[in-house]
């Protein structure tokens, strides 16, 4: 059970890598037109945001199907999702075939955001980096709960000088 759910996880991680992979190329292939577009939105220091994009875009994926750090990485990726979301697919600007196409686009991102945060939440399972860091190693299993309970006993009578009051 273990080994499949290894696999599941790292299916899992594989295609969020690969979803983030194209728009991180082309990112990269033309930083400065990227800036441009961010520029046009208004974005202070487009540049820098810019640039900013296409590391996380490029080493995220990178970081995301080796397995390591899981939860800075799935927290990290989640926000630029977001962040890039409420950017680039402003569908509340347009109206009409256009607004529904942005909008489309805009909780695509959002599904992105929470496949990283279940990301962050799950780890990365047995088949990364970390699992071979860390040989393997899983939580033990819980202890068996008993089918029967030993009867519980009786309360003591109170003591102390309260209680001897009580009894007069």
């Amino acid at each position: 059970m273990a080994a499949r759910n290894d696999g599941i996880l790292l299916a899992g991680r594989l295609l969020l890598a690969a979803a983030l992979l194209p728009a991180a190329i082309g990112r990269a292939l033309n930083p400065s037109g990227f800036a441009l577009t961010l520029a046009a939105t208004g974005m202070p220091y487009p540049n820098a945001v810019a640039t900013a994009s296409v590391v996380i875009g490029l080493f995220g994926p990178l970081l995301l199907g080796l397995g390591l750090v899981p939860r800075l990485v799935g927290l990290g990726l989640a926000v630029h999702a977001v962040v890039m979301g409420l950017l680039l697919h402003r569908f509340w600007d347009f109206s009409g075939a256009v607004a529904r196409i942005e909008q489309e686009l805009f909780l695509a991102q959002l599904g992105l955001a929470a496949g990283f945060v279940l990301y962050a939440v799950t780890g990365p399972g047995g088949w990364s980096w970390q699992g071979w860091w860390h040989g393997g190693e899983r939580a033990p299993a819980p202890a068996p709960v008993a089918a029967a309970r030993a009867p519980r006993k009786r309360a003591a009578a109170p003591r102390g000088p309260r209680a001897a009051k009580a009894a007069a």
